[in-house]
């Protein structure tokens, strides 16, 4: 599954391609892709205009200028596919839509969908525009979600009510991250990590990356942190994040960029994650494999304590 970066990556090549399209029609082919009938979600959407394009987490935000929002999820295996219009249909060539429209951008798990003819059989929902464009919203597993919810009732949604505060957001201080720390817990301290009720959008990618830069032991009992550790550890989660969406993202098998490029932040940058036998970059010392609130974890019993 995608984390924040990776999502935030997406966010800003679909920025950059949807904001200002027109919604012309809109047809949904499987039911558990989408919280309303194809029927429903016409009758809200279409004629609106596409605002803007934020994120919560994981979570996808379009946002339209007629007071709705559709929160999309991808889950496992969706993809946010956009398709420019024909050029033969003259519409960017009259100029009647900016340069930045012409190219076609996808984001999510790479499979054939991105260079393949669609919609194919993956596709679960297709956005047309007024230019004759589309997104298409493909999902091989079914699992992730588009919701349209009033605008102004994002933040009561159920899913996102129930996320923690952005890791980058300017107001987050290291005093909010350790106020949201159980206090005297003995769970690991990567599974809060993972809790997205602790802060939302860290996956096991940057928790693993995230403590190791902290130089915190993953399997370490919340309730054993000092103050120094988590102030550490909430600078490492903060850089660890602000890296890779330098990078692009990360890449396993899962994930590809709005421009169907693959992240670069675990060949670059990662110091531990998916990394087992590797020496570690700091010490030399092998990097160990175990499992941790469920997850595979790598550390290096040398750097971390």
């Amino acid at each position: 599954m995608p984390e924040l970066p990776e999502v935030e990556t997406i966010r800003r090549g679909l920025e950059r391609v949807l904001v200002g399209r027109v919604v012309q029609h809109v047809e949904v082919s499987e039911k558990r892709s989408c919280t309303v009938s194809s029927q429903e979600l016409a009758a809200a959407i279409v004629g609106a205009q596409v605002e803007t394009v934020s994120r919560h987490g994981k979570l996808l935000i379009i946002g339209l200028d007629n007071a709705l929002s559709l929160l999309t999820h991808l889950r496992m295996t969706g993809q946010l596919i956009f398709k420019a219009a024909d050029v033969d249909t003259g519409l960017e060539a009259s100029g009647a839509f900016p340069d930045k429209w012409e190219s076609d951008f996808g984001g999510g798990y790479p499979n054939q969908s991105f260079i393949g003819n669609l919609p194919d059989k993956t596709t679960r929902i297709i956005f047309t525009f007024s230019d004759g464009s589309h997104l298409y919203f493909n999902d091989q597993r079914k699992f992730g979600y588009v919701k349209p919810v009033p605008t102004g009732e994002v933040q009561l949604d159920d899913f996102v009510a129930s996320l923690g505060p952005e890791p980058l957001d300017p107001c987050f201080s290291a005093e909010d991250f350790a106020a949201r720390l159980p206090k005297g817990s003995k769970r690991s301290v990567k599974s809060v990590l993972l809790d997205q009720s602790t802060v939302t959008g860290i996956g096991n990618i940057y928790a693993d990356e995230s403590l190791f830069l902290a130089r915190i032991l993953p399997s370490r009992t919340v309730a054993s942190l000092t103050r120094s550790e988590i102030t550490a550890l909430y600078a490492a989660i903060r850089s660890c994040m602000e890296q890779s969406i330098a990078d692009g993202g990360s890449t396993m098998k899962d994930y590809v960029d709005s421009e169907g490029l693959r992240g670069e932040y675990l060949d670059l940058h990662a110091t531990v994650f998916n990394r087992a036998g590797l020496p570690c970059r700091v010490c030399g010392a092998p990097i160990r494999k175990t499992k941790v609130a469920g997850r595979g974890t790598h550390y290096c019993e040398n750097c971390q304590k």
